[in-house]
C-alpha cells in the first residue's frame, strides 16, 4: 500500500501548508529558476536570520492548501517553479529581503503573495518592500510627536532668556 501511504504524506503537507499560509502575516511567493546553490543559500541565510521560512513547494500542493478559502486568488501565480517565504511575525520583512535580493539577483522573480489574509500582487509586494521598517515607523512617529514639545521649549528658553538679558 505504497500509494495510500504516499497520498496520506500529500495530504499531510496540503495541511501544513495551508496551516502556515493562515498564521503567517505574509507569504511572498517567488520564482527562484536561474539562481546557483550559492545565491539560494545565501537569500535562505538572510531569510532564516529575520526569522522567515523558505521553501520550494509543489504547485499543486499549495493550489490545494488554498482550495475552500479565501486565498484562492493565489493560485494564478502558482506557474513554474515556486518558492514561498512564510513570515514568522513580521510582514514587510519577506517582501523586503526577497525585493533586495531580487534587484541584486535578476534570476529571482517575485510573483506576488498573501499579507494579513489579502493575495498582492509583484508591485503592491515592491511596494510593501519599500515601507520603512516597523521601528522606523515608529521613531518617524515619536519625532512628529515630540516637535510640538520640542518647540514650546526652546519658545520659554528664548523668552527666559530674552528676560535674563533684559535684567
Amino acid at each position: 500500500m505504497a500509494n495510500a501511504k504516499i497520498i496520506e504524506q500529500k495530504q499531510e503537507a496540503v495541511k501544513v501548508v495551508a496551516g502556515k499560509l493562515s498564521s503567517s502575516p505574509s507569504t511572498i511567493v517567488a520564482d527562484y529558476r536561474g539562481l546557483n546553490v550559492a545565491q539560494v543559500t545565501e537569500l535562505r541565510k538572510q531569510l532564516r536570520e529575520a526569522g522567515i521560512e523558505f521553501q520550494v513547494l509543489k504547485n499543486s500542493i499549495v493550489r490545494r492548501a488554498t482550495e475552500g478559502t479565501e486565498y484562492t486568488a493565489l493560485n494564478d501565480i502558482l506557474t513554474g517553479p515556486t518558492a514561498v517565504a512564510f513570515s514568522g511575525e513580521d510582514a514587510v520583512a519577506p517582501a523586503k529581503i526577497l525585493y533586495n535580493f531580487a534587484k541584486e539577483n535578476d534570476a529571482l522573480q517575485i510573483k506576488g503573495g498573501l499579507v494579513e489574509g489579502k493575495v498582492i500582487d509583484e508591485a503592491q509586494v515592491k511596494a510593501l518592500a519599500q515601507l520603512p521598517s516597523r521601528e522606523g515607523l515608529l521613531s518617524m512617529l515619536l519625532s512628529v510627536l515630540q516637535a510640538p514639545v520640542r518647540n514650546f521649549a526652546l519658545a520659554v528658553k528664548a523668552v527666559g532668556e530674552k528676560q535674563e538679558a533684559q535684567a
